[in-house]
């Protein structure tokens, strides 16, 4: 289950045999979360590295009167913030939108697989600032992009993303998101969330289906949304050469 975090982190640096056995053996403590349960809680000691196997979370913040705002999304393969142990108290919440498996590695013991391989040691920086990379992007949307643009946005990411890492399957990949979810992404209501996704498919642009997204007009879609890949670094490259 490990195979799509092994994937990314070879994008990022050459990482031998015996790397990809240390890495396997620091995610073998695991364990499952079902839908809509927290795995980390804002103001925790955050002693441990999470990383997502299966399913799809989200690090959220919650406003006193209860709504939320889902930051950024996190795929199979995901590491929810490297080094995250340095800090003295978690600053948001990572909630699993779908039932997920987690990897939990302590934070001494990813400091020592870090430390005996300076590659990768390269691949979860090339990690942590790629995610600083997609969160850049995702203020862009926020502040710039309409709530048709930002959805398309969200919809080419996410097929990137996963196809970078042999997720998806050519025009089709999962999208296991609800309209609430989406509307917490993307700082919207999932009534209109509803709107845009009519509108998307009227155009032709999509279908989703059994919790899956087939995107019909790549081309369209990132006209639409103004997407430039460039932000994705070696997952771009990836899912181009995939392509081919």
């Amino acid at each position: 289950m490990s195979s799509a975090l092994h994937r990314k982190l070879q994008l990022y640096a050459s990482l031998s045999g015996a790397d990809l056995g240390k890495l396997s053996d620091a995610l073998r403590q695991t364990r499952q979360v079902n839908a809509r349960i927290d795995i980390a809680v804002e103001g925790d000691d955050p002693r441990t590295v999470y990383v997502i196997l299966h399913g799809w979370a989200g690090r959220c913040r919650y406003l006193p009167d209860g709504r939320r705002q889902i930051t950024s999304l996190l795929l199979p393969g995901d590491c929810c913030d490297p080094h995250v142990f340095l800090f003295r108290r978690r600053d948001h919440t990572i909630t699993a939108l779908t039932p997920v498996v987690i990897a939990s590695i302590p934070g001494p013991v990813f400091q020592e697989l870090v430390a005996r391989s300076p590659a990768l040691e390269l691949a979860f920086f090339f990690e942590t600032m790629i995610a600083g990379s997609i969160q850049r992007e995702v203020a862009v949307c926020l502040g710039r992009r309409s709530g048709l643009e930002r959805l398309a946005h969200l919809l080419c990411e996410l097929h990137a993303r996963q196809t970078a890492v042999a997720l998806a399957e050519g025009r089709d990949c999962p999208m296991p998101l609800n309209q609430g979810d989406l509307a917490d992404a993307l700082g919207q209501t999932p009534v209109h969330i509803n709107r845009m996704l009519q509108e998307l498919r009227r155009l032709g642009l999509i279908s989703l289906r059994q919790r899956r997204l087939t995107i019909h007009d790549a081309d369209g879609l990132a006209e639409l949304a103004s997407f430039n890949p460039t932000y994705l670094h070696a997952l771009d490259t990836a899912r181009r050469e995939d392509a081919r």
